[in-house]
Order: C-alpha cells, then sequence, then structure tokens
C-alpha cells in the first residue's frame, strides 16, 4: 500500500520538476517560491481533472 502511494506522491513531485519548471527556483524569498510551488501544484490539478473527466465519456 505504502509503495503506490508512494509512487502517485512521486508523480507529482516529478510533474512540477520537469513541466512546471520547480527543479530550480527562479524567485527569491521563500513566500514567492511557495506561490510558483502552489500554482504549479494547481495546474498539475487542472490537468488531472481534465483527464479524469475525458477518461469518463465515451463516444
Amino acid at each position: 500500500i505504502s509503495q503506490r502511494k508512494r509512487k502517485r506522491v512521486e508523480e507529482i513531485f516529478g510533474w512540477l520538476k520537469t513541466v512546471g519548471g520547480m527543479r530550480k527556483s527562479r524567485f527569491i524569498g521563500q513566500a514567492k517560491t511557495q506561490m510558483a510551488a502552489f500554482i504549479s501544484g494547481a495546474a498539475y490539478n487542472l490537468l488531472r481533472i481534465a483527464k479524469l473527466s475525458d477518461s469518463g465519456v465515451k463516444a
């Protein structure tokens, strides 16, 4: 069970690092970096929601 949960968490961080641009922070300060991570996380969630809604629809 823990390995399945770990995979799910690692996928999120992998996406944030590769696609979300969070491998290296381009902001100075903890608050700005946290806001960038929050926005990237929100983008990831929107993509997940879009994939969930697409998978349920059959033509």
